[in-house]
């Protein structure tokens, strides 16, 4: 009976039923638009905010952020950056790079709103540094964060880094809670310079790990930028 009813089915109904597997790959210029979106969903508006303080009245906020992750260098650009797909479009992503073995010291110039952020940077020197971390509205409670974050256990396996870092606003327990069940621990918080930013949190947190092999996935490895 239960075959019956699956071959009674018209094709679309059995399409919308079998969904692909999500599938990674590196970032392109195509996805500016995309990744400047997940960067804002990951920053909880930070970005945003600041992209529409850059553009000025009249200005595009979005088109400076697609200039931004544009860029061939610099932590938000496209070259280090991985997008997971679902049925051709971008479900999420991840922006990570390496953190240098000894930073150096936090110019005066730097905007006192990413002061803290430097601070904790810098408290989780050698390690690979997931600073983007996020998927569309719609694709979340999926598992592509779990995904994401074992892609970048074995880049930081495969690269010899001496652990995994990120930073998350203590207001945003559900990525915490994430983190955490992924292995990641408090390495140490930072108050919050919001200016005309409004967020709940009050202290951004930094969470690191140990380099781990053991959560790597079939075909994740390939996959790495």
């Amino acid at each position: 009976m239960a075959l019956a009813l699956m071959c009674a089915r018209s094709a679309p109904e059995l399409q919308a039923m079998i969904q692909p597997a999500p599938s990674f790959r590196r970032a392109t210029p195509d996805d500016a638009q995309a990744l400047a979106e997940l960067v804002d969903f990951a920053s909880e508006g930070l970005a945003l905010y600041l992209w529409t303080r850059s553009a000025g009245p009249g200005g595009d906020p979005w088109a400076v952020g697609r200039e931004r992750a544009l860029r061939e260098a610099g932590a938000f650009s496209y070259r280090n950056a991985v997008v997971m797909e679902h049925n051709g479009r971008i479900a999420a992503g991840l922006i990570g790079y390496p953190l240098p073995d000894r930073p150096g010291p936090i110019p005066d110039s730097m905007s006192p709103m990413f002061v803290p952020l430097q601070e904790l940077e810098n408290l989780a020197p050698g390690t690979w540094y997931v600073n983007v971390l996020a998927a569309y509205p719609e694709h979340r409670g999926k598992g592509h964060g779990t995904a994401l974050l074992a892609l970048a256990d074995s880049i930081a396996v495969d690269t010899g880094r001496q652990g995994l870092g990120i930073i998350v606003s203590d207001a945003n327990t559900g990525a915490r809670r994430l983190y955490e069940r992924c292995g990641y621990r408090e390495a140490g918080q930072r108050q919050k310079v919001k200016e005309g930013w409004r967020n709940p949190g009050t202290y951004w947190v930094l969470l690191t790990k140990p380099p781990d092999g053991g959560n790597r996935g079939a075909g994740v490895v390939n996959s790495r930028p």
